[in-house]
Formats: C-alpha cells, structure tokens, sequence
C-alpha cells in the first residue's frame, strides 16, 4: 500500500479532485504513516515546504477515521498574524469534511469566544498564552471544553523552542495530557534547525518521537552582498534595483523598518509596513495590499519571517546581517516557489561591522552550518508562572501534590529547586500555606490578582504601550517615552511608514491621537541588544584573516572588506586573542560573540576590573592596566553567576526573576545572558599585544 493509499478515502478523494492536487511532496507523503499511527512526530521542510498539509491532512485522516467529536485538535502558533493567516487555508481544508476551525486569540471578541464554548469547533488555532488562558480561566469548563483533544499541532516549533516560550508551551502541553480522555498526539513543524533528534525528544519530555523530512540549506540561492553606507542610500539602490518586480525587506529593528519606509516613499517607491507595534488592522492591510500587488516593497521584521503568506515573492532584501544563519534561510525561503526560479537575498550593509557579520553568516551558510534551537537552561522564573497557573487551574493544592505536578512538567529540573521556590513565596506572602494547602498570599493577590491574574498567562515582559489613534483608526503602539514632551520642537513620531504629530494624550487611559505632518523624529522602541553568536564571530575573524571570499561582492563591498582585512592585519590566523592599545582604553579582540563577551566582562568586574563595555567583538578594557596583571585577572577568572552584577535589576528584561531566591535568580539571568563555556574557553587561549609583532 502507497503512503497516500493509507489517508482515508473522503481525504484522498479531496486532495484529488476538489483541491485538484495531482501529488504530494515527498514529506507530506512520508508523514502519513507515523502520523495516522498516532506517535509523535517532528516534520521538517525548507520554507514553503508544505509542513503545515504533511500535518493535517493525515490529522483529517484520523479525525474522520477514528471518529472525533468535539474540539479535537489544536494548532499553536507564535503570533497572531500567523493564526489569522493560516485560518481561511485550514477551513477550506477541514471544510471539505463538514468540520469547522475557529480562532482564539487576544484580539478575538469575547462574543465570539463565547459562541466557541458554547459550540466549539473541531480545530482550534491559538497561541501559548491564550491557551493558557482557557486553562486558568473560571468561564472555560476546561475538561468539557479541552478533554477530548487528539492531536495538538505546534507550528514554527524552532520559534518556541529557542526561548522561554519553548518551556511553556511545553508545560501547557503536558497540563493537556493531563486532562485529556485519550491518548494526545504531538505534531512539531519546523525547518533549518541542526538538532532534529534532540528537539523532538525535548517537546516530547523525553519519550521521543520520529523525525519526518529534512530541511537541509538551499542549493542553488542567488547571493549577492553589497556595501551601501547608510539607510539612506539603501532606499536608494532599492529603488532602483529589480523595479517592476515583489520586493520583501527584511530590518532588524523596528526604528529601522520605519526610517527605511519613509525613505523609500520619498523616493515614489509603494511601500507597505509590518512589525510588532503596528495594529493588527494596519498589519493585515499592508500584508493583503502587498499579496495583491506587483511593483512594490514591504520592509519588516522577523514578523514576517514566520510563514505567512504574502504572496508570491520575487526578491528578498535584507538590511544589514540577520541574527543566524536559521533566520537568513527562512527570510530567503520566502522566495523562489515559482517553477523555475531561484531563491535568493540581497544583502545591504550599512556599516563595516553588519558588512563582515553577513559575510560570517552566509560563509557558515555554505559550509552545510545551521545553528542549533535549544531552550535557555534553569527556566526558573517559568517554574514559578507553572506554580501560579496550576493553582489558578485546579485551586488551592496541597504542597506535595504542587511539587509533583510542577516536576512532572520539568523533568529536567531537580525536585529541590521546586519545593526551595515554594517555601520563600510562602515565606514573602505571595504563596499561603495552611496544614499544607497552598494558595495565593496577599502579597501574590497584590502582584497578580489584577484582571484575573491576566499577568500569569504570559512568560515574558509587556512593557507599558500607549495606543495611537489617527481618528478612531487604531495605527500602532509606542513606548510612553516617545511621547514625553520635547522643549524644543512640537511631539512627533514615525510610526507605519508615515509621519505623526502628536496632537493630544490620554495619560490615564494609555492613547495619544496623531496627524499626518512632514516628518518625525526617530522613534524608539524597547529591547536590548542582540549581538551575535560565538560561531557567527568565529567565522567573522576567519574571515578578516583570509584573502578570499565565496560570497558574490559588489566591487564596494569587495573593497570595503580588503579595507577591513588591511585594519585588522594583527588578527591571529589560528587560535588566540589581541589586546590592542586605542586612545584612552585597551581592545581585548576576542571575536567571542556578545554573551560570551559579557560574561568575560562581568567575570572581570567581580575581580576588580573596570572594564567598560563589551560587544561582539571586544571587551573593553582600562588602559591604566599593567600587562603581567591583566595576564593573571584574566587566567584565574571565576566565572561564579552569584557574583557577578549583571542582575541587579533583571525584573526589566525576565518576567518573575524578582520573585525567585537569589541562587535561582542568578541561574536563570546567566543561562540567557552569557555564554560561560565560550568564555572559559577564551580565557585560556594565548593573548598577544600588539606592540609585540616583529
């Protein structure tokens, strides 16, 4: 029997004549068989690849097989935009077979939310925290309502799995289990990741699961990498470049995407917009106008990295260096699905440092290099949010039986973090304890009681946004230390590609309305710096110390890197690092990536050193420091995390670290922050001084 003969007949049938499919992809074909056998799987494609059919339609298969009532599947997704897309393609699918998909998310009516419960629709698309929602919820009859999941469908796994979302959405998926009537089958999707086997055993808590397709690097991509200086003058070559054709633009920063936007209006460019602070209306506009439309640019950030679908794409245009390799192969698999092109990117760096990071990340690229996703070790602060969500699920527990349903969703974890957390929340009155029974103390009513404990649902920080209003249209939303008043010149931001003055604010009530006007001073969002990996860094001083390049250069990003190679010629060809003297400080060229870096640094501030900065490249030293001394700070470095300052004030940054103990504290900050095996490791090789080449 062929695997598609093993889909049941109304789904074969479909596929054929009403979707008038005439095959599938080999990973659609190959996931049939574990899927309908019920085991866990992990499918893997390049984008575009077909991941999200190679998992329904043998889900169809069974649901209709096996008879399931009821909400029987869900689909979890990282962002909204995503579930919005995928919506209109998944009921066309589930149509065919008189079943219904519904949508519940933040931006969902609680009307429509209530018709769900009343009568819930065969599959659900949603994300972590509004699941977790349902859950904690005292509307959601949770066991009713959730008990008879089959199948839970993880969509861009690789998103989840390489923060601290990853172990909560894993918790959830472990609570379900829990509750569920039946066995519940886990379905990941996810392309370019370089531990398939790995990531499937930790989504499945160690029980395994098959590993379906491969999302191996694109052969055949066009690459092309170019110097252009400035925003600017990237607006510029855009403009002119590949004119007639669907151009997708990729900025790292959402300060960038705007400036390059309103460059290129200004140029008579059609542009569109897309970022994490723009209203979901004024997203779906700008997506649905680009789908439709030929001879034109969207600039965005990683929002649209995730699968949605905006059409079909000629180019993709990156600004500057993406974070990894994994995130460059998914912006670039936005194109060449048209029978007979190719996938491609357009690098644009605006400084010499992005310049040499492309050039790191496409060389590791071409060596068959894809970083591998692992959650952040010593998820402390989720451990704690997982206390709170159970009791707001099952209400007021004993202590035993919290420790032991918290260490059977963190089984990597020892028991003894657990019951240490527990005892100091009791301790500090966000936890109460009576003979034994937990619940909430007047201090964890006081933190997290507001709209019903609505702050549990979520492992990450929400900073304060303020709503901007042109009219009663909603544009986006802006940090509310942009609109502080500025002596100097009237109130104005540039938010969706345009230009806004700031005509009134609503302190109390979180809004300020806007007007067109002419232009707009920079507007800043909140996040910290991302800086790049070890790896990535490594590459990068390879790089330097060659006098080749695999990359297709623009005659000025060619020159620009001999430039580089020229200023940079005291680099070790192997291993070791260089302390250079400049001005008033010393450079410690260690090209060991920001985490690795900090780590390095604060390792140096808790011996006494004061060091300046650190950043991909170097750390940035005092220039009073005598040679033999700085040798011997810096081979007896202790790297101990509760000695180290970097977080005194973490509660900006890790969603409940202020709750924690102060060891488990330390264990969470360090875990996300620094790279203490790179920099251990740095600190061992030899160092060299400038001042000793012959």
């Amino acid at each position: 029997m062929s695997a598609f003969d093993q889909l049941h007949p109304a789904v074969q049938y479909h596929i054929v004549n009403s979707l008038g499919w005439s095959e599938l992809r080999p990973t659609q074909l190959e996931a049939i068989q574990p899927i309908i056998a019920g085991h866990d799987c992990l499918l893997l494609a390049p984008t575009a690849g077909g991941k999200t059919e190679a998992a329904l339609f043998p889900v169809m298969s069974r649901m209709v097989a096996e008879d399931w009532r009821g909400l029987s599947v869900l689909y979890l997704c990282p962002i909204k935009a995503l579930l919005n897309n995928l919506e209109h393609r998944l009921s066309k699918y589930l149509g065919l077979l008189g079943r219904r998909v519904g949508v519940w998310h933040g931006d969902i009516g609680q009307s429509t939310k209530a018709r769900m419960l009343r009568d819930p629709p065969d599959v659900l698309l949603t994300t972590p925290e509004s699941l977790e929602g349902m859950l904690i919820s005292r509307k959601v009859e949770q066991i009713p309502l959730l008990g008879g999941a089959r199948s839970i469908i993880v969509d861009e796994l690789h998103a989840f799995a390489g923060d601290d979302r990853g172990w909560h959405m894993r918790a959830l998926l472990g609570r379900l289990r829990s509750i569920a009537s039946a066995p519940v089958q886990i379905i990941g999707l996810t392309a370019t990741v370089g531990n398939p086997q790995e990531l499937i055993y930790w989504l499945t808590k160690g029980s395994g699961g098959r590993v379906v397709g491969t999302a191996s690097p694109s052969v055949g991509a066009e690459i092309e990498v170019d110097f252009v200086g400035s925003t600017v003058n990237a607006a510029l070559v855009i403009s002119r470049l590949h004119q007639g054709e669907k151009r997708l633009v990729f900025c790292d920063s959402r300060s960038r995407v705007e400036d390059l936007a309103r460059e290129l209006r200004a140029l008579g460019i059609r542009t569109f917009v897309s970022h994490s602070s723009l209203s979901s209306d004024e997203r779906r506009q700008a997506e649905a106008a680009f789908s439709e439309a030929r001879d034109c640019v969207i600039v965005a950030t990683s929002t649209l990295e995730l699968g949605i679908d905006v059409g079909d794409l000629d180019r993709v245009i990156q600004i500057d260096a993406p974070g990894s390799v994994s995130s460059f192969l998914q912006r670039m698999g936005r194109t060449g699905r048209r029978s007979g092109s190719n996938r491609n990117c357009l690098f644009l760096a605006t400084n010499e440092t992005t310049l040499l990071t492309t050039l790191a990340i496409v060389s590791l690229w071409k060596s068959g290099y894809v970083e591998q996703v692992r959650s952040p070790a010593e998820p402390w602060h989720v451990v704690l949010q997982q206390m709170l969500a159970l009791l707001l699920e099952h209400g007021a527990l004993p202590e035993h039986e919290l420790v032991s349903k918290t260490s059977m969703l963190f089984s990597e974890l020892p028991v003894q973090g657990i019951q240490d957390i527990i005892r100091s929340l009791c301790e500090r009155s966000i936890l109460w304890s009576n003979e034994g029974v937990v619940w909430f103390g007047l201090q964890g009513e006081k933190l997290f009681g507001r709209r019903n404990f609505m702050s549990v649902t979520s492992v990450f920080v929400s900073p304060p946004q303020f709503v901007i209003l042109h009219g009663q249209a909603e544009v986006g939303f802006v940090s509310p230390v942009v609109l502080l008043p500025n002596p100097d010149q009237p109130t104005s931001i540039g938010l969706a590609g345009r230009a806004w003055h700031v005509v009134s604010i609503d302190w109390k009530g979180k809004r300020a309305w806007v007007e067109p006007t002419d232009s707009a001073r920079p507007t800043r969002w909140d996040g910290g710096a991302r800086g790049i990996s070890f790896e990535v860094a490594q590459r990068a001083k390879q790089l330097l110390a060659s006098d080749t390049s695999s990359t297709s250069l623009s005659r000025r990003a060619a020159e620009t890197l001999e430039a580089l190679r020229q200023k940079y010629d005291f680099l070790p060809v192997g291993d070791g690092t260089v302390i250079s003297a400049e001005r008033d400080r010393l450079k410690w060229w260690t090209f060991g990536g920001l985490a690795a870096n900090r780590a390095l640094m604060e390792a140096l501030r808790g011996s006494g050193v004061e060091v300046r900065s650190a950043d991909d490249f170097i750390v940035s030293l005092p220039m009073h420091l005598q040679r033999e001394a700085l040798l011997q700070r810096v081979r007896s470095l202790s790297l101990d995390k509760e000695a180290m300052g970097i977080w005194d004030d973490p509660a900006d940054s890790i969603k409940f670290a202020e709750e924690l103990p102060q060891r488990y504290m330390a264990d969470v900050v360090a875990a996300r922050l620094l790279d203490m095996d790179h920099a251990l490791a740095l600190a061992g090789l030899p160092i060299a001084f400038m001042e000793d080449r012959v």
